[in-house]
């Protein structure tokens, strides 16, 4: 499956922006959605995720000002982002896993969007 990430932009601090992620097929198969993030010079990290049961979980450095969702009619994962912070400035990626037809488990990532936020 292919992803297509967007949403990402410039804010001040205690901003907000809404992060999308385009699946290329139905989503409703998939059995996980989340997103990552990578800030300049630091590893990946896990932000949030969402099983297709509709439960969530999300990292502790963003519980509580963000929600990730998805819309299985649109194919589309979303990430609203409350509350901005400068530690926040990364690119954000989307990714999705689940089984293949053949019964391989796999994991797919986007392209990235990059948020800034500015103090």
């Amino acid at each position: 499956v292919q992803l297509q990430a967007s949403g990402g932009g410039l804010v001040h601090t205690g901003g907000s922006l809404r992060l999308s992620c385009a699946a290329s097929r139905s989503i409703v198969s998939l059995t996980v959605m989340g997103w990552y993030r990578q800030a300049p010079g630091k590893q990946r990290e896990f932000i949030a995720q969402i099983p297709n049961d509709g439960t969530t979980s999300y990292a502790g450095s963003v519980k509580g000002r963000s929600t990730i969702s998805r819309d299985n009619a649109k194919n589309t994962v979303y990430l609203q982002m409350n509350s901005l912070k400068p530690e926040d400035t990364a690119v954000y990626y989307c990714s999705a896993a689940g089984y293949s037809d053949s019964g391989v488990w796999f994991t797919s990532w986007g392209q990235g969007t990059l948020v800034t936020v500015s103090s």
